[in-house]
């Protein structure tokens, strides 16, 4: 046990090796399947092509822009004492681990599609292994280098921070230390941002323009090979659904363990760890999810074909929750001390707890976690009800399209909006339970726990596009109709837990934000923030209204991708005799680029709203504006993320619903029919709204809070810990609590 005590900090990053070690084994199984026949290849070579050439073409970008902000990462730190110019090293880390997770995920994605697309040729069993498969890769490698990059920076800078100076774990020396480290999120969901705002706007210029002319106007599947935008939308299933949600995730889990790692300073805590086990907590519970995400994985499988696969997912990953949350008691119980625990800002000159402040105990930061798992299994099913096939919600737009497009629109908008009623409650009792159990660490305790099966729902979430892509080269290489039905049956579940991850992600970043905010209110020096001052009601309707005019720079993005798309199409189809006949070939790289182009060129807007207004705002107006601001872009953006990801996930599976018939009124419509035309169009507008502006909200939310909390030293005027507080060293910790509180 003494063992464990000294060397747990450096066992934390080989939680990740694992994770990576399991990664690679399961990335050569895939490899190793058969990729079928040579026009099945060739069509997945055309895929992997158009989606490493957008990479190529985005990472180029992305470079220049990790320069500059490094260099003014670097400078910024040499004008406070509580940072360094490290702060750029660690940026830079982030950033690169970020984009390389998103290119680990697309890789395997590239090559998982078209096995999964033969493995269908015979069985359903054999075709969701191969894509599951494919999606674990993604997972786990996202969480192992999360874990990786995390743990061995924070070994790094608390050792030259901390350890080496002496100095203390709940002052400037771990605030120090940690205020480097925030560099390493900040780099990572900058690229994130950029990730999924790019390759959300690649794919959805792509998918409109096959559905609009493929579909609505020439009557043909999007993935038939005679539609010449049907390539660009498979890479965009890639670039936008892989490459940017493996990168949105990675950034997410890092600003979660970040989060709660800055909050555990202000803990006085008399442990085995030195003092730092509030600290090393998250990213503990963290690697321990990764391990049992590992066995839920193992989990998923099915032998009939009758089976659900909804039900051999959901088997995976309540097994992986709920082995999480039994470990996470033992962790808990063994971190952390008997003793109760206040935070340093509860502390007044003297040293002595402040009457009213909250004091807690480990049971506390236990039921926290637990907390956290309940909120996000609650949104994971609440989002599933609100987008699956075969219940209300869904139900009652497919209803609404037998009397046409405008009422589908309707309907659509209408279960948007009341998708967000119950995540909002459950949410909100989230937060009031975890502050309840622990205060403000309990709050980001529950994001960590929630976050600690990202592995699992990565998976599950990213097995959706494979399959997708499976579909798709099954149509396009007019494979037997067999196959297409199996293909179409993951990707109906695809379209399911891909919802139910953004909502799973959305609730997160709630969580993962109000901790960020209150790290950024401890460390700009601000007691409270007054809605009742005039300059900070401003800014919190300023804040408010960020979400709206971002969401509208992506949907006006993808708007003016895909007109260009269509008239592509247009073209082609006007000027290249024998497509319909199968008699000349699609000028595919056309449509790719023209994806290609407008993403690179229209992500950089929002990109920059995220990044500079918390800078403006805070060095213009002072860190109790600047509050305020991060108050309503957290509120508006939860709202935003929510509606419009759920709107979009119904509109989607009421499109999907015509494929195996509707029943409406008593009478069966099919595709091709006017109802199942209406749904196409409500699908349409639903896709930026599901894969563009919608999951983007989460990163937007939580990267100006991390912009904010990088910048708060700055509004103190670098002077964090303006107040003496009483030194706790990191040999010998005195812990006084109120035992009157």
């Amino acid at each position: 046990m003494d063992f464990l005590n000294n060397y747990l900090i450096y066992l934390i990053p080989v939680f990740g090796l694992v994770g990576i070690l399991f990664m690679a084994i399961k990335s050569a199984w895939v490899v190793k399947q058969d990729a079928g026949d040579g026009d099945m290849a060739q069509l997945a070579g055309y895929i992997a092509d158009g989606a490493m050439a957008f990479l190529r073409a985005e990472w180029k970008i992305l470079s220049y822009f990790v320069v500059v902000a490094g260099i003014l990462l670097a400078w910024s730190g040499t004008t406070v004492a509580t940072s360094s110019p490290v702060i750029a090293i660690s940026f830079v880390c982030g950033a690169f681990l970020s984009a390389f997770a998103g290119f680990l995920g697309m890789r395997i994605a590239t090559k998982a599609n078209v096995r999964t697309t033969q493995a269908a040729r015979t069985s359903l069993a054999q075709a969701l292994k191969v894509s599951f498969t494919g999606g674990t890769v993604m997972g786990l490698g996202v969480a192992g280098l999360a874990i990786i990059g995390l743990g061995s920076l924070f070994i790094v800078f608390y050792t030259m921070y901390v350890k080496n100076t002496g100095g203390s774990v709940n002052g400037e020396a771990m605030a120090k230390a940690l205020d480097v480290l925030a560099g390493f999120s900040l780099g990572a969901e900058s690229i994130a941002l950029f990730a999924r705002v790019g390759g959300g706007i690649y794919t959805k210029a792509a998918d409109v323009g096959a559905d609009l002319v493929g579909k609505v106007e020439a009557g043909i599947p999007e993935d038939d090979v005679r539609n010449p935008a049907t390539i660009a939308d498979n890479v965009g299933d890639n670039v936008g659904d892989v490459a940017g949600m493996g990168a949105d995730l990675f950034g997410s889990y890092v600003a979660t363990m970040l989060a709660t790692m800055v909050l555990g300073r202000e803990i006085v805590s008399h442990d085995a760890f030195g003092g730092i086990a509030p600290i090393l907590l998250p990213m503990v519970i963290a690697g321990m999810g990764l391990i049992f995400s590992i066995v839920g994985a193992a989990m998923v499988r099915i032998k009939n074909e009758t089976d659900s696969v909804q039900n051999a997912l959901n088997i995976g990953n309540w097994a992986s929750i709920i082995l999480t949350a039994i470990a996470t008691y033992f962790l808990v119980q063994w971190m952390l001390p008997n003793d109760s625990f206040h935070m340093v800002r509860d502390e007044d000159a003297a040293g002595a707890v402040k009457a009213g402040s909250l004091v807690f105990t480990k049971n506390g930061v236990f039921m926290s976690i637990v907390v956290g798992l309940v909120v996000g299994t609650l949104m994971s099913m609440i989002t599933e009800y609100y987008t699956a096939m075969g219940k209300r919600p869904v139900l009652s737009i497919i209803r609404q399209s037998s009397t046409g497009h405008a009422t589908n629109i309707i309907g659509g908008l209408a279960v948007g909006m009341e998708s967000t009623v119950l995540p909002i409650l459950v949410l909100a009792s989230g937060i009031y339970g975890s502050y309840h159990f622990a205060g403000l660490y309990g709050v980001a305790i529950a994001a960590a726990g929630m976050m600690a099966t990202t592995a699992m729902q990565l998976a599950i979430d990213a097995f959706g596009p494979i399959a997708d892509n499976a579909g798709g080269i099954a149509e396009m290489s007019r494979l037997p109709e067999e196959v297409r039905h199996r293909t179409d049956n993951l990707d109906a579940v695809g379209n399911t837990t891909a919802a139910t991850g953004k909502g799973f992600a959305i609730a997160s970043a709630a969580l993962t934000s109000l901790a960020l905010f209150a790290a950024f209110v401890g460390v700009a020096g601000i007691e409270h923030i007054d809605i009742y001052k005039a300059d900070v009601l401003a800014g919190l309707f300023v804040g408010g209204m960020i979400p709206f005019i971002f969401s509208a720079l992506c949907i006006s993005a993808v708007g003016r991708a895909a007109m260009a798309m269509v008239e592509e199409v247009r073209r082609q189809f006007r000027e290249i005799p024998g497509i319909m006949e199968y008699k000349a070939k699609p000028e595919y790289e056309k449509c790719v680029a023209i994806s290609t182009k407008a993403s690179i060129r229209e992500m950089v807007a929002p990109g920059l709203i995220a990044l500079i207004t918390p800078v403006i705002i805070g060095f213009a107006f002072g860190p109790e504006v600047l509050g305020g601001l991060l108050a309503g872009v957290t509120v508006s953006g939860v709202l935003m993320g929510i509606f419009q990801s759920n709107a979009g996930g119904a509109w989607d599976n009421a499109k999907k619903s015509f494929e195996k018939g509707c029943l409406i009124n008593g009478e069966m419509y099919y595709k091709k029919s006017e109802p199942h035309k209406a749904s196409v169009t409500g699908d349409t507008v639903g896709d930026p709204f599901k894969d563009t502006s919608g999951p983007s909200m989460n990163i937007l939310i939580k990267l100006m809070s991390i912009v904010s909390l990088v910048i708060a030293p700055h509004l103190n005027n670098g002077q964090r810990l303006q107040k003496e507080q009483p030194q706790h060293s990191v040999i010998t910790h005195v812990i006084k609590v109120d035992k009157k509180a």
